[in-house]
């Protein structure tokens, strides 16, 4: 499958997604015999691809990874930061980093809980596309004590940037003198939803969590802590993003 040429050095491992832009920019990369231009897409099983005059072959592809991390606050999901704070690939060893991880989405940098990462550019694409609608679960606190009437509008959707969010799940979990903790459930993921529905809401958002997503629990993980997951987590993965192709290629009919 043809990808951009940054994208395919960092799932195999050999550079970041931002040092592998920065060794095309300095001409480091060819593509059949060629310099290799950003944004250029290439399908390894039939491109030759060199690096500082190194073929890369496709059976040197590391093998397909799947984590669960539990993000911890002050931890930014990406690879890179070019404000120099700690990413999620910091709270990797070396045996994990070098596989060329990547979140799958993201979580703002307050907030903590599951975070997706792997290697697998199609899962990634696919799961990560504004039409797929795989599950989130958030326990999020909110100041205040929303009424059943700023619940139920939460439920059916908010206007944001011009559009109705999609209808959502949230149900009250605890309350406290001057906060609420909501179950919050979404099948859509635009830049800090829940956050910028909550203010809009009236009720701004103090804590957010993610304890799972699709099927895939946090359970009892730590700040900080990753597993790989169980085969079945994979095939769940792998069962959402077929069928998010499947979507795609309809509509475009």
């Amino acid at each position: 499958m043809a990808e951009r040429l940054q994208k395919i050095l960092s799932q195999w491992g050999i550079a970041s997604r931002r040092q592998a832009e920065q060794m095309i920019l300095e001409g480091r990369v060819r593509l059949n015999g060629a310099l290799g231009t950003l944004g250029q897409r290439a399908d390894p099983a039939v491109d030759a691809i060199e690096v500082d005059g190194q073929p890369i072959r496709p059976h040197q592809r590391p093998e397909l990874t799947y984590l669960l991390l539990h993000k911890p606050a002050r931890v930014v999901s990406t690879c890179d930061d070019p404000q120099g704070r700690r990413t999620v690939l910091d709270l990797l060893s070396n045996q994990w980093r070098s596989l060329g991880l990547h979140p799958v989405g993201r979580l703002d940098a307050a907030s903590t809980g599951a975070l997706l990462l792997t290697n697998d550019g199609a899962v990634t694409a696919c799961l990560t596309h504004p039409r797929h609608s795989i599950s989130k679960t958030y326990q999020v606190w909110v100041q205040g004590h929303p009424s059943p009437e700023i619940l139920r509008q939460w439920r059916q959707g908010v206007l944001l940037d011009g559009r109705p969010t999609r209808r959502a799940e949230v149900r009250i979990l605890a309350t406290h003198p001057t906060a609420t903790q909501l179950e919050i459930i979404l099948r859509e993921g635009r830049n800090r939803q829940i956050r910028r529905v909550a203010e809009q809401l009236g009720h701004p958002v103090l804590e957010l969590h993610r304890v799972a997503i699709g099927s895939i629990q946090l359970g009892s993980l730590k700040p900080g802590q990753h597993r790989p997951l169980y085969p079945s987590e994979v095939q769940f993965l792998r069962q959402q993003a077929q069928s998010a192709q499947l979507l795609l290629v309809a509509t475009s009919i």
